[in-house]
């Protein structure tokens, strides 16, 4: 059966356009889309001159299952990401046991399956247990389904080591994803080095750990001729060598947290724990700057960095409370402030939130082109709402925005045609 949205605004991130136009699809396929008089369907669904976008492809997303699942489960973490226009979750392996045999990677591919009514698409671990000691059977993990290669927030410290990871990822064509950190010039920081951690009393770390990370992580790149992605950049230092590896013609991306291109390490105000991440939040010359580099196409993906913390790890002391926060359901919204403020307008966004991820991990989804999943996002990029964090579909609560007002509100979700999530006014 034919489903034909009319009367939409399209935001198509592949051809750089947002216009009004209309959308079928069929069999949970696009079937066609156009700017003209509509074709004839079995089924209307009125958009009433709302933007319809391709659903969200988020990577990065920490599903505590197995191991926590009392933070967030497969079918939490679902319903959340429904509800915030994210049809692909890239799931991360930091879980107990870590994702880092086919075993544990078939588990969680099934047990999301099963329960959640978005997609996944899961990431494996790049050495056993995230130790960084000794490598995961690659080619196994890939086999099995993982889409790329991450030991997440532990940095590989062992350089020979790393240096086979990367030639035998390469070997694959398999994709590795790091969090660039020196971790010993950041360890134990809570904060960004600087006037107001000093003023605060926090223990902080500067931004030039990021950057000696991603250095690092380059040259290696550059001998090993792997694909890299750096998966969460927040300081102005670390751009010149991401540029750099790029015009040496590297295959390299980078990715940035919503939250550092919204807040900055003053939102932290009086030692508010919701606003503890990682890396920390930065001065606003950094959030300014990655906003820039998104907006040139230097940075190319938006990821929420969802990360749910329960009640326990958070109502603590600033430096002993767990880092992260879930952002699954608050990922438009929040985008839809950069905007509302001129600096990105909605395809550079969209392209970053859905084609660019969804074609550095090979996926067919993140564009609206005949034949690809109907995996679709209908929003209101308008309408203001004031956040409560009591109202979100995760386990965990633990967001920055409680009580914020936001201005953006998904409207409904369809993955594969079908769909998954509405909003009730």
């Amino acid at each position: 059966m034919t489903t034909l949205f009319a009367n939409a605004r399209l935001i198509d991130p592949q051809e750089g356009t947002d216009k009004p136009g209309w959308l079928t699809t069929k069999n949970g396929r696009i079937t066609g889309m156009g700017y003209d008089t509509p074709p004839k369907a079995e089924t209307t669904i009125d958009c009433r001159g709302k933007c319809l976008a391709p659903g969200i492809v988020d990577i990065g997303v920490k599903v505590c299952e197995p191991g926590e699942r009392h933070k967030e489960s497969f079918r939490t973490a679902g319903l959340a990401a429904a509800a915030g226009g994210v049809t692909t979750m890239v799931t991360r392996p930091d879980t107990l046991p870590v994702i880092d045999s086919p075993e544990t990677l078939e588990f969680a591919t099934r047990r999301a399956a099963a329960v959640s009514p978005v997609r996944i698409a899961p990431m494996a671990a790049l050495t056993k247990g995230r130790q960084g000691r000794e490598m995961v059977e690659v080619g196994f993990l890939k086999d099995a389904g993982a889409v790329a290669f991450s030991d997440c927030d532990h940095v590989v410290t062992d350089n020979k080591v790393f240096a086979r990871c990367l030639t035998y990822a390469r070997s694959l064509g398999a994709l590795v994803m790091c969090h660039p950190q020196d971790p010993t010039l950041s360890a134990g920081a809570a904060a960004t080095a600087g006037k107001f951690s000093t003023l605060r009393g926090l223990p902080a770390a500067s931004p030039m750990a990021e950057r000696i990370g991603l250095e690092r992580d380059l040259a290696l790149v550059e001998m090993t001729r792997a694909r890299y992605h750096a998966d969460n950049l927040s300081s102005a230092v670390s751009l010149p060598a991401l540029e750099r590896a790029k015009k040496a013609g590297l295959d390299v991306t980078a990715g940035v947290n919503i939250h550092h291109l919204t807040l900055n390490e003053l939102d932290v105000g009086d030692y508010k724990t919701f606003f503890k991440l990682k890396p920390p939040l930065r001065s606003e010359d950094d959030r300014s700057a990655m906003v820039q580099a998104l907006a040139s196409g230097l940075i190319d993906i938006i990821s929420s960095m969802h990360t749910p913390q329960d009640e326990e790890s958070k109502r603590l002391p600033f430096e002993e409370a767990a880092s992260g926060a879930v952002a699954l359901e608050t990922l438009l919204p929040a985008a839809m402030r950069l905007y509302h403020s001129g600096d990105v307008d909605l395809p550079t966004l969209f392209r970053a939130m859905t084609l660019n991820p969804a074609d550095r991990l090979g996926l067919p989804q993140g564009r609206l082109k005949k034949g690809a999943p109907a995996d679709l996002v209908l929003f209101d990029p308008d309408a203001p709402f004031i956040l409560d964090r009591a109202d979100l579909q995760s386990k965990s609560k633990n967001t920055p925005f409680d009580g914020a007002r936001m201005q953006g509100r998904v409207l409904a979700t369809y993955v594969a045609g079908d769909r998954v999530f509405a909003h009730s006014a």
